[in-house]
């Protein structure tokens, strides 16, 4: 079919529309073309205005679009929960369980590190060497209350050395072997040991009689003790240092003074033995071994007892005069006898 016998045929399109069009499609070809060449102006401005407005919008759109999603989440979550409530609770309680055996543990490692720290800070004034050890063995009984300690004569403990904990005295040793020693305890009814009132300075002596706490015999002094007085060793005897920490006073139901021990308040298992065999290796020898003597004047300050005694006095020259100790024993003087007279010489025979 022909195209003017068509429907279209008689149709005329005006010049002037033609090229109203045209012109119309180039003016936006054109828009376009500097456009393109201010893209990041118009990125900045037209697009982003454009996109501020679009996240605006959609902020309340998505959140209203994201609920029903969200809320069917938690309803599943809830639902499972709810049927796995069982199976969660008994691993929670298991893992409580495991939990509870590492704090004891921690707890225990803290408490041991603590009295280390406290047994290894242990000094005496002045200083005594000393050997840690670690009670392997109690031996207790009616009236036998010991320890034993793996150090022995091969770290230098012999009988009669102190041993401490970190809170105080513990006892003394009465048995050393190579490796091993027998601690004897502060209540074991055959210890004796002389303490003395730290407020009052009045001496006692500390006897075992089996029970944790042990009584103060032959207390001296005019009102020497009052309760709570602190207690530590006297020295006396050389059998212990002085001022070691004993215990605190007290006084027990049958009327007696007696010492709740400071070692009681910790365990007896680490302990410090103290080398200590007598107050002389305390005192430098040294100093005791010096001879010079400082000079002792009279009330003429120019006379000195120690010096020559001036000729001018005496008419006669000087000598020195000796010094004899006060405690030297008092000597008599030896009598002067008379010069024996020899006999006269026989008279010529006549």
């Amino acid at each position: 079919m022909v195209f003017r016998e068509g429907p279209l045929g008689d149709l005329k399109v005006p010049l002037t529309w033609t090229a109203a069009v045209a012109l119309i499609v180039a003016a936006v070809i054109a828009v376009a073309f500097l456009l393109a060449d201010r893209r990041e102006t118009l990125q900045d401005h037209a697009y982003g205005v454009t996109r501020q407005t679009v996240d605006v919008v959609a902020k309340p759109v998505s959140g209203a679009i994201a609920a029903p999603g969200r809320w069917t989440g938690l309803g599943v979550d809830f639902f499972r929960g709810y049927l796995f409530t069982a199976s969660e609770n008994r691993r929670l309680k298991a893992e409580l369980s495991e939990m509870r055996q590492w704090r004891d543990r921690a707890l225990a490692l803290q408490d041991t590190n603590d009295r280390y720290k406290a047994l290894l800070g242990l000094r005496t004034d002045p200083p005594i060497p000393m050997a840690s050890a670690r009670v392997v063995s109690d031996s207790r009984g009616p009236f036998a209350n010991t320890r034993l300690a793996d150090v022995g004569s091969e770290k230098g403990v012999v009988v009669g050395n102190p041993v401490l904990n970190e809170r105080g005295l513990v006892g003394r040793v009465v048995g050393v072997s190579t490796t091993t020693s027998r601690v004897l305890l502060l209540t074991d009814i055959a210890s004796r040991t002389p303490v003395m009132i730290d407020r009052t300075n009045a001496r006692a002596i500390l006897t075992g009689d089996g029970g944790p706490n042990p009584k103060l015999e032959y207390l001296r002094g005019v009102d020497p003790i009052q309760q709570g007085d602190r207690v530590v060793t006297s020295g006396d005897g050389g059998v212990v240092p002085r001022g070691l920490p004993v215990g605190a006073a007290v006084k027990g139901l049958d009327g007696r003074w007696r010492v709740v021990l400071f070692a009681d308040d910790a365990a007896i298992d680490f302990v410090r033995i103290l080398l200590f065999k007598d107050f002389a290796q305390l005192a430098d020898e040294k100093q005791l071994l010096t001879r010079s003597l400082p000079p002792v004047t009279t009330e003429d300050p120019q006379a000195s007892i120690l010096g020559p005694v001036p000729a001018a006095r005496t008419g006669a020259p000087s000598k020195p005069v000796a010094i004899r100790p006060a405690d030297a024993p008092q000597t008599s003087p030896k009598p002067t006898l008379p010069k024996p007279v020899p006999p006269p010489a026989p008279e010529a025979a006549r």
